[in-house]
């Protein structure tokens, strides 16, 4: 017997009405990052996926002013990279909502608690199998 034969029964139903206010949380989450990136990155055109390009701040021709626009490019490129990664994380929650995969455990297929994906609602593990994975038991 197939492992997703065994996983179908621990999963269970969210509530619809949790299920579209964390939807809601994670569309407005995806604005507000998209809308960061934008103030300093552009988005890729080529790029199929989620990916942004820092922009290279003009400050001027003096030697300082080059290197503050360094020193500025380097902290947008560290920035940009955190706020497409959790750009990713609140995209991928939104397909597992549209293909109705979401609030489940990606390693046990348990549920994964209310409070955790309230707290979190990227969540894509429960606190066990977290715990588990980052040897914190």
């Amino acid at each position: 017997m197939l492992l997703s034969s065994y996983l179908i029964p621990l999963k269970k139903r969210m509530d619809k009405a949790l299920i579209e206010e964390l939807k809601q949380s994670l569309l407005s989450e995806k604005s507000r990052l998209e809308q960061e990136l934008s103030s300093f990155s552009h988005r890729n055109s080529k790029s199929a996926n989620t990916d942004f390009e820092a922009d290279f701040p003009n400050m001027g021709d003096k030697e300082d002013e080059n290197a503050s626009e360094v020193a500025q490019f380097s902290d947008n490129l560290s920035l940009e990279g955190e706020l497409e990664k959790a750009l990713r994380d609140v995209e991928t929650a939104l397909k597992a909502i549209e293909k109705g995969d979401y609030g489940n455990c990606k390693y046990c297929g348990h549920a994964i608690d209310e409070r955790r994906l309230r707290a979190r609602p990227t969540s894509t593990s429960c606190i066990q199998c977290k715990k588990t994975l980052t040897q914190e038991l």
